[in-house]
């Protein structure tokens, strides 16, 4: 049988590795201790995807003693035994909307990227937010954007935060419509991860989706997240240009629709 190739593994910041792939643009995050145990933060997205990450981790001599779901999207929950049987945090919000939206999950799933163990899909370990239990030097921040109980990780003595699908450079907001006030949660959410900008002097952010900003391009993504939000609901025409891709534009409309009915 041939060996799985690692993937790349780049270092944004200390101890933070991404790796990137195709599908998506999907960003799978290392968090590596003194010690060479390491979370694994959002891992995806195709099986292929998962074992290369394995490898990449086997290769480093790394002890894999957790997972972290930002949120429960098929894409942010799926695992493979070869990363290990451990825990898989998330918000205790996260885990609940994973346990009531599994089937759509597994649907999901089987469509984007077939393949996938279907026993290890999102079989999540509730967490409050705070520091996750592998390293006190990470910290789980919940927002609810976007989807129930999601959240970001700030690596503070790496002055770095995972985002989750908040601030990618490729995606707009993309809204969780079953809120009762989706734009609102938005708004409140970008605003608390400009205050975790600040408050731990964050110089890399990591979109679920997209490439790296620094702390300039940090800024520049929040100010168009919320021009785009200004615009959704003001009723006026849209411009941005990541609605150039024709899947989001048809997302773009959805949102326009669901929006201007409230």
């Amino acid at each position: 049988m041939a060996r799985t190739a690692a993937r790349d593994l780049v270092e944004v910041a200390p101890g933070v590795l991404v790796a990137t792939a195709r599908a998506y643009t999907t960003t799978s995050t290392v968090l590596v201790a003194d010690d060479a145990t390491c979370v694994l933060v959002d891992p995806a997205v195709t099986p292929a995807d998962l074992d290369g990450l394995a490898a990449a981790v086997a290769e480093r001599d790394l002890t894999v003693l957790g997972g972290v779901s930002t949120h429960p999207h098929w894409d942010h929950v799926v695992w493979s035994r070869a990363l290990g049987d451990v825990p898989r945090w998330a918000t205790p919000a996260a885990c609940e909307a994973a346990r009531r939206e599994r089937a759509h999950l597994v649907r999901d799933a089987d469509a984007e990227a077939p393949g996938h163990d279907v026993a290890l899909l999102a079989r999540l370990t509730p967490h409050r937010a705070g520091p996750l239990p592998w390293c006190t030097e990470a910290l789980l921040v919940e927002h609810g954007a976007h989807a129930p109980g999601a959240a970001v990780v700030v690596v503070p003595a790496a002055r770095a935060l995972l985002a989750g699908d908040l601030l990618s450079d490729l995606e707009v907001p993309l809204l969780d419509l079953a809120d009762a006030d989706p734009v609102t949660t938005y708004l409140t959410a970008l605003d608390r991860v400009e205050e975790l900008v600040h408050e731990h002097d964050v110089r890399v952010v990591v979109p679920g989706h997209g490439h790296r900003a620094d702390r300039a391009e940090t800024l520049r993504r929040l100010a168009a997240d919320r021009a785009y939000l200004g615009a959704l609901t003001g009723r006026g025409e849209v411009d941005d240009e990541r609605l150039a891709d024709p899947w989001l534009r048809s997302e773009h409309e959805r949102q326009v629709a669901a929006v201007r009915a409230r």
